[in-house]
């Protein structure tokens, strides 16, 4: 299922912050981003409502399988471009944003090709 730069931004931030802490919750999310509490209760609704999260009585957001696999596979495009942005010679602040754009629009097949390219250029 294809999210909006925006749904995949939210997942992004719940995986990132459930590898710190054991409980996030949209004030989390909220406090994180930088976003109004407003926003990030619809934002969740949202994915709630594509079955990307479940969130318990006490506000605890969990993954479905299909979220968890959606919010890894941006972060792990996030982590591999800004990696080759830096590479490249981006300054590091630059690249962060740039991948953050970028992951969000890039076709598999494009990221693919990228990946084989710079993991050729490792060896």
């Amino acid at each position: 299922m294809k999210l909006s730069e925006s749904l995949e931004m939210y997942l992004e931030t719940i995986l990132v912050l459930a590898e710190k802490q054991p409980l996030v919750r949209a004030i989390d999310i909220s406090e994180s981003r930088g976003y109004a509490k407003s926003s990030v209760h619809k934002g969740l609704a949202l994915l709630k409502k594509k079955a990307m999260i479940e969130i318990d009585e006490r506000g605890a957001i969990t993954f479905t399988p299909e979220g968890k696999h959606i919010a890894q596979r941006t972060y792990r495009r996030h982590l591999s471009l800004s990696k080759w942005l830096m590479g490249l010679g981006v300054p590091e602040k630059i690249a962060e944003q740039d991948a953050c754009r970028i992951e969000h629009i890039i076709t598999e097949t494009t990221y693919q090709k990228l990946r084989r390219y710079f993991e050729e250029d490792d060896e």
